[in-house]
């Protein structure tokens, strides 16, 4: 389930990282500011992949509890 969510967190924040980057070059018109938008994209991204790389699936967690 985490990794799914991570996965999730980082195709959004790619995507609004993208967005807000041709925003601020002015190649896309948004509805939002694209400062804003570069901003949490960058964020959503880095944390979906420290979520990919240094988290263990709740499956993971549950086979080392039964063992």
């Amino acid at each position: 389930m985490i990794k799914i969510l991570a996965f999730i967190m980082l195709i959004g924040g790619a995507v609004a990282l993208v967005m807000g980057v041709l925003g601020i070059f002015g190649n896309i018109a948004l509805m939002f500011s694209p400062w804003a938008l570069a901003i949490l994209g960058f964020v959503f991204f880095v944390s979906g992949i420290s979520m990919l790389k240094y988290r263990k699936d709740t499956d993971e967690v549950a086979a080392e509890h039964r063992h």
